[in-house]
């Protein structure tokens, strides 16, 4: 158990829950938020985890607030992140409608080009989007990101319809809304929404009111049950109503289109919505539910849903009926969920797969943990702490020989990696 602090400066360090090393598993990316819930940082930055040398990789400026970043699996390397609007005012300031994505790409890391255009003048431009987007993480090809998405036009309408959703942005795609509003611009990619939300879902039936912490499934998708592949897909946690009319959080996947001309293709609804409605799938996405629990999946600790390499597994956390949350998975083609775990503590956290899906890490026990799917059986990683490793972020290397992890040190995170074996 040879832990190493690599950070230790006044400030908090956050990482995200995925796609935080650079892909030669030397560098580890962040921001300087005093905690997770406050947008304040102002720089983005990576520290190695050799020498614990820090640079830092783009620093915002008149006003404006960035966090939240990942990292191309590809090269060149390039970081993307969510930017706060420059200039706040009390118009517009800072919120989850309020955002965008920015990728820098190295060497020219000063220049941050935005990733999802704005557009919120009637009528709304077909790739652009209304609002604001958040975790952005790119796709195991590094093609396309997925993203989280909430609307202005709606919430400026009424924010009780301004739904969570999960959308895809595409790349070689630019859209270049006509800007009748000063806080519209330009995107380097085409955006849309994969997820179809509802404000009353029905009680008993598939309708979700919300769509979040979705994770691409597989390194090249999964394969479905008469053996063809199905090359992009993504899984997300979608809010059902029983027929009790309780909230319970489901896993649904969505199949994307291999080609990108099939993104730009209106279905039933408009691609870029309306005054009314929220912005709409391309023709031929449709989400479709995979797990049809008792109590629904837990939503404590926050996590993603995160499939494992070869895309046949999706992982997710679920209380026992000993009501323990443990680790299970779930076929991307529905079926029995299975029970992984079988911890006496708990899930204490969010997970990552290991490169060769053999394991995850995880913290359990106030322990990061290396979890043996096959058998169940735990391993530490690191010794028991009287205070838990941070929840957020537990998060394998693409070499799988470290997993980083923050810990709580005084006031602020602090960013600690250990070997995974």
């Amino acid at each position: 158990m040879n832990e190493k602090q690599l950070t230790s400066d006044a400030r908090g360090h956050q990482l995200t829950n995925i796609n935080v090393w650079t892909p030669d598993s030397q560098w580890l990316v962040y921001d300087v938020r005093p905690h997770g819930g406050s947008f304040t940082g102002s720089t983005i930055e990576r520290v190695n985890v050799k020498t614990s040398e820090t640079e830092v990789l783009y620093r915002a400026g008149e006003g404006a607030h960035v966090g939240v970043v990942t990292v191309s699996p590809d090269q060149p390397v390039r970081y993307t992140f969510i930017h706060g609007p420059e200039n706040p005012d009390a118009g517009w300031q800072y919120d989850f409608h309020h955002r965008r994505g920015v990728i820098v790409a190295e060497p020219q890391r000063a220049q941050a080009v935005t990733l999802d255009a704005m557009d919120i003048t009637a009528p709304f431009t077909p790739g652009a989007l209304r609002g604001g987007t958040h975790v952005h993480v790119f796709s195991p090809d590094g093609s396309r990101l997925s993203f989280t998405y909430n609307d202005h036009i709606l919430h400026e309408l009424n924010p009780a319809l301004d739904l969570r959703n999960v959308g895809v942005a595409l790349s070689a795609h630019p859209v270049t809304p006509p800007k009748h509003h000063p806080r519209e611009y330009d995107g380097s990619h085409f955006s849309v929404l994969v997820s179809e939300t509802t404000a009353t879902p029905q009680p008993g039936s598939d309708d979700i009111n919300r769509a979040y912490e979705e994770g691409w499934i597989g390194r090249e998708g999964y394969v479905k049950p008469d053996g063809r592949r199905q090359r992009q897909a993504l899984a997300f946690i979608g809010d059902t109503l029983s027929a009790r009319g309780e909230k319970h959080p489901e896993i649904f996947v969505v199949d994307l289109p291999e080609d990108d001309a099939d993104y730009l293709k209106a279905g039933e609804k408009p691609l870029q919505g309306t005054p009314e409605t929220l912005p709409a799938p391309p023709a031929g996405v449709k989400q479709r539910r995979i797990t049809f629990t008792e109590k629904g999946i837990a939503t404590q600790p926050r996590h993603w849903l995160r499939s494992s390499p070869d895309g046949g597994q999706i992982a997710f956390l679920m209380k026992d009926e000993k009501d323990v949350v443990q680790f299970w998975t779930v076929s991307p083609n529905g079926g029995k969920p299975v029970q992984i775990s079988h911890s006496a503590s708990g899930i204490q956290s969010a997970f990552s797969w290991s490169p060769d899906g053999k394991s995850v890490a995880l913290v359990c026990d106030n322990s990061v943990m290396r979890l043996d799917v096959e058998s169940g059986d735990m391993h530490r990683l690191t010794g028991r702490t009287e205070i838990a490793p941070c929840a957020d972020a537990v998060v394998y290397s693409p070499d799988g020989s470290q997993v980083a992890f923050m810990r709580q040190v005084g006031e602020f995170a602090q960013i600690f990696a250990t070997a995974s074996h």
